[in-house]
């Protein structure tokens, strides 16, 4: 081996015959005579000074600078091939220097322990003096093609040896913080490339101190004008560097790792979105608030550098810079938020995290409104052709409200991670009220996704917390004046913008009801109530034409339908059932809707829908009769303005009637039954508009609704409940007569105008009939219920009257009788007949069965009384002339039903008979009999001459078996009979 001093004399020749060829090449880069050889000679000597350094490497040091320093002179010649020549020279000298074992040798000694003052002193002068020429490079040449060669060199070297560098860091990182400066964007790229592969690949390698080095150095490149780009990569920089240096900060106890996790990732780059996952607040004895370390001190300060950064970035005049640095504020606050101490949390409150929300709401407030063109890509007929901006970005001002959204959505999840410790700082609330200020202003005159979104980062916290018992009432009632105030105030935004947010409260509403319920008392959820009620009320203020238009219920009602459904009242607050269930029915049609003049006569006539009788029933409930029903019945509140007017279409109201039903059967049994009768006068009065609105939904809606509940609650098989009063049924029982009487006689079976032609919508209605009129026949009418004899009569009374609508009329317009009319009357006959029979019952003979039957036999003995004496009158006038077809399909029917009639003993104790045949007919031993058959008896012997066989057929059979029933029948069908 060669001494070090014929090495550097061998290099100090090699330079000086480098240096004669230099002085002949001409400064355009072309040569004359000779002077490819002269660039040989020089190659050959370059080529000679790599051997060198390669076979010197252990002893490099007293020879770099003499072969950087001529390297650096070749790179400065204007001759293009020699600046080529010297710049692949460096790159191959300093990455053999640097790759070499005697290198490594020294980063090994460096890491395994403090060295020596001057093993120190020599490794950070050799590393300094290998990475130098790079820096003197770029800044002493003003040739881009130079700049960019010695970016490339540092480039490879990074990414090759990086890990081994320690105490080139400050010049290494003042370079790239000087190149983020230039105008040139290869430049930028450049560097930005070494500056990102330093933050993924070497962070781990820089020393402490130039920490804070690299996060201005990303600033710088996130700042940076000239390559978006990199700015938004640059930004995502920062996130890497604020997670790693989270990793430093001691981690929590260990008995509190499992009560305090964090719904985001490290591993997430927040400027592609957020984290779907479920984020799990941390537990609040998760944070410390001991004074640091002197290390944690450190990461402290290295993540305020951070935060500072992406408060800076956050008020950039470009939107996706912007928007990506406050996305990486809120990520990694939420991310390493646990790791925090007291002090650093309200530093982020009132340095950061607040002051980006007041910047964003006073951009908003302050930048133009003015439409932007996009960039002009060409013209066309010798007009430009501008780029289309989407409308929801085509002005300063909506792009900060985007910005704005994004500040609020990141303090959403911060309350939602962190909101039980973060409520214990000092001055929290304080914080909170400012908070609530700003959603009360920008819910009225910002933009609808502004809007939206602070209504959502207060609805976040909430649902959040409140189930898990860590919400305070305050923050609770706080949310709710901020919607009650919205909702009293017109927002400065119009249509459908404005439905939105209204929407958006609503359904809030709803979620904080079903989340927060035990927090509610009864003036809490009166506000709720007073909410929704003002928005019903504005929808139908601004919306007055838009179903009767549309036919379509508006967005705010629809929203209302689904939350309605969520508001049962918790037990501590059962009392408010009643207010819920009659601010719902009030919305459904008022008692107006009963314009039929002959109908409401009859029904004052019978004493049940006029007001002065109403009272009278009340007059009548004793105030005692119950524990639960101890107090008055008071009546339903009369409402005024708007929202209490009648709706004039009824798509709204056939929506609520459901929900209604369905609220009233989950009511308490106490609460049910002192709302139970103006619920059923609702739903009756929803039935009446069959004739206004014969197409409509409405009527059917409320037929079905009166069915389920009368299934579910009033035909309940056993006794009725202990808690109610006799009083309080004894309404439920009359108003459910009402309904039957009305809907019944006036509106079922009959020729009731219609648009609709499909003979499917019409069979569905009739179907609807006879399912409202088997729910009478076969459920209340047969079933042990307490419904007092009055009742049953009316019941049965109403039924018998639809049934006589076929014999009632003239024989010259029966035949104009439609077909479904004739047969919901011949249905109505049917179980007229049924409940006089008692075929299959002995067993299943209850008290109100029995009572229903005397009142059945008496009222169909009389019709067909009427209908035999009409037939015959009929079948005298018409003469010779055939009876109508419907005529005598009625009368068959009644004769042949009377043939299969038998009557129950108890039944026939209030036929009209003549004592010896009573005493007659109790003697017999058959506990079925048909006793009734001779009380028509008069009848059907003037019924015998008709001229009508198939008739005189069946009222020979009838005769047979009265002359059976008196025991004067032949002796061989006696004989038969045995």
């Amino acid at each position: 081996m060669m001494h070090i001093a014929a090495v550097k004399s061998l290099l100090s020749a090699l330079c000086q015959l480098s240096y004669q060829c230099m002085s002949t090449a001409t400064v355009s880069g072309s040569f004359g005579p000779g002077i490819s050889q002269k660039i040989g000679t020089i190659s050959f000597a370059v080529e000679r000074m790599l051997s060198i350094v390669s076979n010197n490497v252990h002893r490099v040091g007293p020879l770099w600078g003499q072969i950087a320093g001529h390297f650096l002179e070749l790179a400065d010649t204007p001759n293009q091939h020699l600046r080529a020549m010297a710049l692949d020279a460096l790159d191959r000298s300093m990455t053999a220097i640097l790759g070499s074992e005697s290198f490594h040798d020294y980063v090994s000694s460096r890491s395994n322990g403090p060295p020596d003052m001057t093993s120190n002193t020599e490794l950070k002068t050799l590393e300094c003096s290998i990475i130098s020429p790079i820096r003197v490079l770029y800044f002493s040449s003003q040739s881009v093609d130079v700049r960019t060669g010695s970016l490339k060199i540092l480039l490879n070297v990074l990414e090759r040896h990086g890990e081994k560098l320690y105490y080139s860091w400050p010049d290494i990182l003042e370079l790239l913080r000087r190149i983020a400066d230039s105008p040139e964007k290869d430049l930028i790229s450049l560097g930005f490339k070494s500056l990102r592969v330093i933050m993924n690949d070497a962070i781990t390698s820089i020393p402490v101190e130039c920490l804070n080095v690299c996060i201005d150095v990303s600033g710088a490149y996130s700042g940076q004008k000239t390559a978006l780009n990199i700015s938004l990569t640059a930004v995502g920089l920062l996130w890497t560097t604020a997670d790693f240096i989270a990793k430093a900060v001691p981690n929590r106890p260990p008995q509190d790792k499992q009560t305090s996790t964090s719904g985001m990732h490290s591993d997430q780059n927040p400027i592609k979105g957020k984290s779907k996952e479920e984020e799990t607040p941390p537990s609040p004895n998760s944070f410390t608030d001991e004074p640091p370390s002197e290390h944690v001190m450190d990461c402290d300060q290295l993540l305020f550098s951070v935060f500072s950064l992406l408060q800076r970035l956050g008020a950039d005049e470009r939107p996706e810079v912007r928007n990506a640095a406050v996305r990486t504020l809120f990520q990694t606050l939420g991310s390493h938020g646990q790791k925090l101490s007291r002090r650093m949390w309200e530093d982020c409150l009132w340095n950061y995290i607040f002051p980006a929300l007041d910047r964003a709401s006073h951009m908003v407030a302050t930048s133009s409104k003015d439409e932007w063109q996009g960039k002009e890509l060409g013209t066309r007929g010798g007009k430009a052709v501008h780029m289309l901006i989407h409308h929801s970005r085509n002005t300063a001002q909506k792009q900060w409200d985007e910005t704005l959204v994004l500040v609020l959505g990141g303090i959403a999840r911060l309350l939602r991670s962190f909101f039980p410790f973060l409520s214990g700082l000092k001055n929290f609330w304080a914080g909170w009220e400012s908070l609530i200020l700003f959603v009360k202003n920008s819910t009225l005159s910002s933009s609808k996704e502004v809007a939206i979104a602070a209504i959502n980062c207060l609805q976040t916290t909430v649902i959040s917390h409140a189930h898990k018992g860590n919400l305070p009432m305050s923050y609770l009632v706080s949310i709710l004046e901020v919607y009650e105030y919205v909702m009293q105030r017109p927002l400065s935004y119009g249509g459908n913008a404005t439905s939105k947010v209204k929407q958006e409260i609503i359904h809030g509403l709803g979620e904080l009801y079903v989340q927060a319920h035990k927090m509610f008392d009864d003036h809490m959820f009166s506000q709720v109530l007073d909410i929704i009620k003002l928005a019903v009320k504005q929808a139908l203020m601004t919306n007055e034409n838009f179903e009767a238009e549309f036919g379509h219920i508006p967005p705010v009602m629809r929203t209302v339908l689904e939350v309605l459904p969520l508001l049962r009242p918790s037990e501590q607050i059962s009392g408010m059932w009643l207010i819920l269930l009659r601010e719902i029915f009030k919305y459904l049609p008022k008692s107006d809707l009963l314009h039929d003049e002959d109908e409401v006569a009859k029904q004052a006539s019978l004493g049940e829908n006029t007001a002065d009788n109403l009272m009278k029933r009340k007059n009548e409930t004793p105030s005692g009769a119950s524990s639960g029903l101890s107090k008055q019945v008071e009546s339903p509140p009369q409402s005024s303005g708007p929202a209490a007017a009648v709706i004039s279409n009824y798509s709204f109201a056939e929506k609520l009637v459901p929900v209604l039903v369905e609220l009233l059967l989950q009511a308490p049994t106490v609460e049910k039954y002192i709302i139970f009768p103006e619920i059923i006068q609702s739903l009756g009065r929803c039935m009446t508009t069959r004739r206004d609105n014969p197409d409509g939904s409405l009527w059917r809606a409320a037929v079905e609704g009166f069915n389920r509940i009368l299934i579910d609650d009033v035909c309940k098989d056993g006794e009725p409940d202990s808690e109610v009063s006799r009083p309080a049924r004894l309404r439920v029982w009359k108003e459910v007569a009402d309904v039957y009487e009305i809907f019944l006689l006036g509106y079922c079976g009959r020729a009731i105008p219609t648009t609709s032609v499909s003979p499917i919508a019409l069979e569905a209605d009739e179907a609807l009939e006879m399912a409202f009129l088997k729910v009478l026949g076969d459920k209340i009418l047969k079933l042990q219920t307490d419904a007092p004899v009055d009742i049953l009569q009316r019941l049965v009374s109403t039924m018998d009257g639809c049934a006589s609508r076929t014999c009632s009329l003239p024989v010259e317009t029966v035949e104009l009788m439609p077909p479904h009319c004739s047969r919901f009357s011949m249905h109505c006959l049917q179980k007229v007949f049924a409940l006089s029979s008692c075929d299959n019952e002995m067993t299943s003979w209850n008290s109100t069965r029995s009572e229903v039957s005397k009142i059945a036999i008496t009222l169909l003995l009389s019709r067909c009384h009427y209908i035999f004496n009409r037939f015959l009158v009929d079948e005298k006038h018409l003469g010779d002339r055939p009876l109508p077809r419907t005529r005598l399909e009625e009368i068959k029917y009644v004769l042949q039903e009377l043939a299969c009639l038998e009557i129950h003993p108890e039944t026939a104790t209030v036929l009209p008979l003549h004592p010896y045949l009573r005493d007659g007919l109790a003697d017999k031993e058959e506990q079925k009999r048909r006793p009734h058959l001779l009380v028509l008896f008069p009848s059907l012997c003037e019924l015998i001459m008709t001229r009508e066989a198939k008739v005189r057929d069946c009222v020979q059979v009838l005769l047979r078996l009265v002359s059976k029933e008196l025991g004067l029948e032949k002796e061989d069908q006696r004989s038969t009979h045995i």
